[in-house]
């Protein structure tokens, strides 16, 4: 008996220093979110998929140790994003980040991110035809208050020479 109990108490230990952040972003306010910038340039409407959101959060929890902007690589589309401090650990956050490219970087009439800057965020949440995503989130463990957040998107967008729409 004194080792199922010691059992139990490490695994709620183990899950207590994961810190993952739940669901403070439903999958409809992701949704919303994209579909706002979407629609600003006539591309259709993104629908949720539990499985990008599944290797979402998985991905953000392995992540979760150091927080480090590092892809997946994995066979989706992918943005990622951490921010720190109140008013900044939100899917509102990360969309205002991704979507802050367009205005910055993105030279729709070249079809390139202007200056060697990086625009790919913005344009894989716009990319025609993509039509999934799914979004996850894991609190760090290693600095107070601060989130990693993976979106992935499928089908993936950002091949060289194509335009996002």
């Amino acid at each position: 008996m004194k080792s199922a109990v010691l059992t139990f108490t490490c695994m709620v230990g183990l899950l207590a220093h994961l810190h993952v952040v739940q669901a403070i972003d439903t999958p409809e306010k992701w949704v919303k979110l994209h579909n706002d910038v979407r629609a600003k340039v006539g591309v259709g409407p993104l629908r949720w998929n539990r499985t990008l959101e599944n290797y979402a959060k998985n991905y953000a929890i392995k992540r979760s140790g150091d927080c480090e902007l590092i892809h997946s690589h994995g066979p989706y589309g992918e943005n990622i994003y951490w921010g720190q401090g109140e008013g900044v650990t939100d899917a509102a956050a990360a969309m205002r980040c991704w979507v802050d490219e367009e205005i910055d970087y993105y030279d729709y009439n070249a079809n390139t991110c202007i200056d060697g800057k990086d625009c790919l965020h913005y344009t894989q949440i716009i990319w025609k035809n993509t039509v999934q995503v799914g979004c996850g989130m894991a609190q760090c463990t290693t600095v107070a208050n601060k989130v990693f957040i993976s979106c992935n998107y499928y089908p993936p967008g950002n091949f060289v020479g194509q335009r996002p729409y």
